[in-house]
């Protein structure tokens, strides 16, 4: 959530209501840019759009909850991270996080038990799971967005190790670099990669498309948030946006960075940017992001690629109660001007399968279906989007 400057450049409706209320768009195309803009059978396609980061391993039920809440939103865009990632399944080599969080629910990383890769002891090497607790989980999740004509940006991987991510994946080789090496070894080169082959090719169980094949599949993200010394991240994002291309050339590719820089616009193989705004994490006000939005939606235009502002969140508090109001604010600034392609809004949560809603009283981002004030500017902003 690192943000200190653009670098680049100067509950009522029922599941069958909300499925007919969702956006038409079509099944069976693929999203595409065009200058600075998304588009969608040569159509302009605004995101206004969701983050959650519990649909990896979320129970069916929870899953629903929030896709729906996504489609009341009048949402089109749903993104997430895929994961969690752990050490070996027998502990001979550790897992660094709390997977055995089994006090929390599924808001608070308690991941039932799902892991989609791990260190594999019999052949000392990276495994994939392919079974319930695993991958099948994002076989749901596609289908279901698939029925709600949702779309989805799937990030492959996680930088952080709240679920593992890259960190996990380093420390199956003993290395407490949580910077370099992830990005620079052989190893974990090899395994990111593999990874990526197997989920471009996955066929899912459910609906039998390959993700290659999915239109409903917005776009894949290098990384949730990637972070390397400047030249090495630049170099990994450029050879491994390569690699996407060369095996999947029907979906857009993007970096998933809080904060690109100007040498990301000239990667042939990244189609579009991403930023995250978060100004109490990062000492700034709500007006600087409000500056910053102007300013990405420029860079935007000036190299003719879409520039998404796909994380962004302002703690709800008693010490700040102006939650509504910032929101309002930025989204009104993407809403009027051609340039910005669009944003997704850190987090949408439903119901919890112990029947309430998260406490979210850690980082007080928490949006749900609550006809509140931060839901109803949401909603609006969302229908301005839909009837652009």
């Amino acid at each position: 959530m690192a943000l200190s400057g653009w670098s680049g450049a100067a509950a009522g409706l029922s599941c069958a209501s909300l499925m007919l209320a969702a956006s038409p768009a079509a099944a069976e195309s693929f999203v595409r840019t065009s200058g600075d803009q998304f588009v969608l059978n040569s159509v302009p396609f605004r995101v206004a759009g969701v983050n959650n980061h519990y649909l990896s391993w979320g129970s069916p039920r929870e899953v629903d909850r929030v896709l729906d809440a996504a489609v009341a939103m009048h949402a089109d865009v749903v993104r997430t991270i895929i994961g969690p990632v752990i050490g070996a399944p027998d502990n001979s080599v550790p897992t660094i996080w709390a997977f055995d969080n089994d006090q929390a629910n599924s808001n608070d990383l308690n991941v039932h038990g799902t892991y989609v890769l791990y260190w594999d002891p019999t052949s000392r090497g990276m495994g994939i799971n392919t079974g319930a607790n695993g991958v099948q989980k994002i076989d749901f999740l596609v289908a279901e967005a698939s029925k709600r004509h949702l779309r989805l940006i799937l990030s492959f991987l996680d930088n952080w190790p709240y679920i593992g991510g890259a960190q996990q994946m380093r420390a199956w080789y003993g290395s407490t670099d949580g910077t370099g090496f992830f990005f620079t070894d052989p190893r974990t080169q090899a395994d990111y990669m593999n990874w990526v082959r197997f989920v471009i090719d996955r066929r899912n169980t459910i609906t039998g498309k390959t993700y290659r094949d999915d239109p409903t599949i917005m776009a894949w993200e290098l990384m949730n948030e990637p972070q390397a010394p400047l030249e090495i991240r630049d170099a990994w994002i450029a050879r491994m946006s390569r690699f996407v291309k060369s095996l999947d050339p029907n979906h857009l590719v993007t970096t998933g960075e809080a904060l690109p820089n100007a040498q990301d616009f000239g990667i042939a193989t990244v189609d579009f940017l991403t930023w995250h705004a978060y100004p109490i994490y990062d000492g700034v006000s709500p007006q600087t992001i409000t500056s910053m939005i102007g300013q990405s939606c420029a860079a935007a235009k000036a190299h003719q690629k879409p520039v998404l502002l796909e994380e962004f969140g302002f703690a709800r508090s008693n010490r700040n109660p102006d939650q509504a109001q910032a929101y309002k604010m930025w989204l009104d600034a993407l809403d009027g001007n051609s340039d910005c392609a669009g944003w997704l809004v850190w987090r949408l949560v439903g119901l919890q399968d112990d029947g309430a809603y998260p406490l979210d009283t850690h980082d007080q981002f928490d949006v749900h279906d609550d006809g509140g004030a931060t839901w109803q500017v949401l909603l609006s902003a969302a229908e301005a989007e839909e009837s652009q």
